[in-house]
């Protein structure tokens, strides 16, 4: 009987199986970056540019992008400059117009009183409707203003103010005509308190309004004619571009037409070509009806009203006798007939001027007409004072205030071919702003519907080029 060793060694095959510990695994690489939308779409633009469809969309997409882009710039810059010349043409400068007229209105209803004034009883209906007639047209125009003037704008502070000012000036104006029916010394010191309420602050008021509405015609006349150079290098860098992928096209493929490409082309040069001419013409029309229309103007209504002023001064120097002086350089002087001494200087440039700017015979004629009353009219003056200072004070009053030789009748004729001179030049100025604006009706929309058509064209060249690709 045999007996194992207690504590001997086992026998290898009756030995239990030991298990073997797993092998230690490398560690996970960390994540990357999460890459963005822009990075993902930039490499399948690359990856798509290596391919000759890849390359075509890029192509199609950056044309349609440049024709569009040239309607739509060239849509919204002359909107902008068609606007503006209609400005020109219906608000701007008829507004101008009526500030002026409102000036005139004013200086003219003052000359009507001291006139009547004068005539004293025997004043007549004709002079008493003239004033009043200005005195309403004043008051129409200043109408006008309101509606057109924006409410916080130092234009419409000024029309205010000219309204609260006028039944002031009238007011005193009928004291003085009733004064001066009674016989009453007085009526002369009201009037003379009018014409300084008129020369002081009514017509400096009209003049700031004419000029604030000067200073919107020159903001619309810059607004209408810049060129529009945007559009334009748009246009030209869409053609250069529509050209290129015509002669890429021909290059690869050999044929000399590709009908959507083709049509994008045209589409793009008819609205560059009508971008050009009509903005051209549109810049020609209204330079013109700048430098012939309202030059013009402004000097003939400077002269009109010069001569207004002129006209109250010769009657005021009537009417005062003396009682206001001035004086220059040492030397004592009338102080009304100083005035229509420098008004009457005024006159005679502005009129010089006008003669220089008239570009025709029938805006010459009218003012040549003028010039030579106006001499007329000194020369009468130059009497009409020698009889005043000699004491004759009603010869000199008939030779201002009169009929036929008075220099009333010279005041007249200047103001009825001043009159004339401003309608010839408000017509040339409407034919050349109208014709200014003409020339760019239609431009707005028709380069939009244009620059569809020809990113419509592109798109549709390209897509047959793709095509070929299925």
């Amino acid at each position: 009987m045999t007996h194992t060793l207690k504590g001997g060694p086992a026998h290898p095959g009756n030995a239990p199986a030991v298990p073997s510990a797993p092998a230690p695994s490398a560690p996970a690489p960390p994540p990357g970056p999460r890459r963005t939308a822009f990075a993902e779409g930039a490499d399948r633009l690359r990856a798509a540019a290596t391919t000759e469809p890849g390359r075509l969309r890029i192509i199609g997409a950056v044309l349609a992008l440049l024709v569009v882009a040239f309607g739509a710039v060239t849509a919204w810059q002359t909107t902008g400059r068609a606007a503006a010349a209609d400005d020109v043409l219906t608000g701007s400068q008829p507004l101008s117009s009526d500030a002026a007229d409102i000036y005139r209105s004013l200086a003219d209803a003052n000359t009507a009183a001291a006139g009547g004034f004068l005539a004293g009883g025997q004043e007549t209906e004709a002079s008493r409707e003239r004033y009043e007639e200005d005195i309403r047209t004043a008051a129409a125009k200043l109408v006008t203003a309101a509606a057109n003037s924006d409410p916080d704008s130092p234009a419409a502070a000024t029309v205010t103010r000219l309204n609260r000012l006028l039944p002031e000036y009238k007011g005193l104006i009928e004291r003085a005509r009733v004064y001066n029916r009674q016989g009453f010394p007085v009526g002369g010191a009201y009037l003379r308190y009018a014409n300084e309420k008129m020369q002081e602050e009514m017509l400096p008021a009209a003049e700031a309004l004419y000029k604030s509405e000067n200073r919107r015609l020159r903001g619309d006349y810059a607004d209408a004619t810049p060129h529009p150079w945007a559009a334009i290098a748009l246009g030209v860098l869409a053609l250069a571009a529509l050209a290129w992928a015509q002669r890429r096209t021909y290059l690869r493929t050999h044929r000399v037409l590709n009908p959507g490409l083709a049509a994008a082309t045209a589409a793009t040069a008819a609205a560059l070509l009508w971008l050009v001419a009509g903005h051209g013409v549109a810049r020609a029309h209204l330079e013109d009806s700048r430098e012939h229309g309202v030059r013009s103007l402004d000097v003939l209504h400077e002269a009109r009203i010069a001569s207004l002023k002129a006209r109250g001064n010769e009657n005021l120097t009537l009417v005062a006798r003396g009682a206001e002086t001035e004086k220059v350089g040492g030397v004592t002087y009338d102080a009304y007939d100083h005035d229509y001494r420098r008004e009457m200087r005024v006159l005679a440039d502005r009129l010089a001027d006008a003669g220089r700017l008239a570009d025709d015979r029938a805006g010459e004629r009218p003012v040549a007409a003028a010039a030579g009353n106006v001499r007329e009219w000194q020369k009468r003056h130059r009497a009409a004072r020698a009889q005043d200072e000699n004491g004759n004070y009603r010869q000199a009053l008939a030779k201002v205030i009169g009929g036929k030789g008075a220099t009333g009748e010279c005041f007249d004729n200047v103001d009825t071919h001043l009159a004339a001179a401003l309608a010839h030049e408000e017509s040339e100025f409407e034919r050349a702003a109208g014709a200014g604006r003409d020339a760019m009706t239609g431009l707005p929309a028709g380069a939009a519907v244009l620059g569809v058509l020809g990113a419509a064209g592109a798109v549709l060249g390209i897509g047959r080029r793709l095509s070929e690709y299925r």
